[in-house]
């Protein structure tokens, strides 16, 4: 067949010259028929799975992963579990404000009780000092560890316990000695005189039982034969 599109060559080509073919005696005769780039191909027949026209169809939706609920992807709301669900949780506890009354009162008793027993001038001294703690604590100057301290102090110093009171004294010293300083040191001889006044009042509380005591025998001792 391919004798039919050989155009009629030179005479005097070679032997192995290959033969001259016309385009156009292949136009004419139609040539092989190509499928056109538009039509649908049909579905194989060689056994490969096929789309499910469901899937194709243009009114199926996409798919994809389920849509989360509207319930998850909101926040839970504060108080919407149950009390039995809740865990406990570790709040600060909050500090019960000291009173400047509760710390200067005692101190001021203190002081009244060494009048009389000690020197005007040290006294006064010890005023002035009460004085300027009670200006810092009514001004905001003194910190919650101070505070707390010095109402330690004052329980201390009315319990007579006053090793107690002087080791709290030095340790506000230490810790806090740019607040306390100006004042601190009126404490501290408050704290002294108040302990000399306490043992010579014990020393005279027991000079006046032995005195009584003695008394009570020497009658006695006078009517023996």
């Amino acid at each position: 067949m391919a004798g039919l599109y050989v155009k009629p060559g030179n005479k005097e080509r070679g032997w192995n010259d290959p033969p001259q073919f016309s385009y156009g005696l292949q136009t004419q005769a139609g040539g092989p028929k190509r499928t056109p780039l538009t039509k649908r191909v049909a579905a194989p027949q060689d056994g490969s799975p096929r789309v499910p026209t469901s899937e194709t169809s243009p009114g199926a939706p996409p798919m994809g992963p389920p849509p989360l609920s509207s319930k998850a992807s909101r926040p839970p709301f504060v108080g919407s579990c149950p009390p039995s669900s809740m865990e406990p949780t570790n709040f600060p506890v909050v500090e019960s404000e000291i009173l400047l009354e509760d710390v200067l009162k005692p101190l001021e008793r203190a002081l009244e009780d060494c009048r009389g027993h000690t020197k005007k001038q040290v006294c006064d001294d010890i005023s002035r000092r009460l004085a300027l703690l009670q200006e810092q604590w009514a001004g905001g100057k003194l910190s919650m560890p101070v505070k707390k301290r010095m109402a330690l102090l004052v329980q201390e110093l009315s319990s007579h316990q006053w090793d107690a009171a002087d080791d709290i004294h030095r340790s506000l010293m230490v810790d806090h000695v740019t607040e306390v300083s100006q004042w601190m040191v009126g404490v501290k001889r408050l704290i002294a005189e108040k302990r000399s006044l306490s043992s010579e009042e014990a020393a005279n509380e027991e000079k006046s039982v032995a005195t009584a005591e003695q008394n009570q025998t020497m009658p006695g001792i006078q009517h023996d034969p």
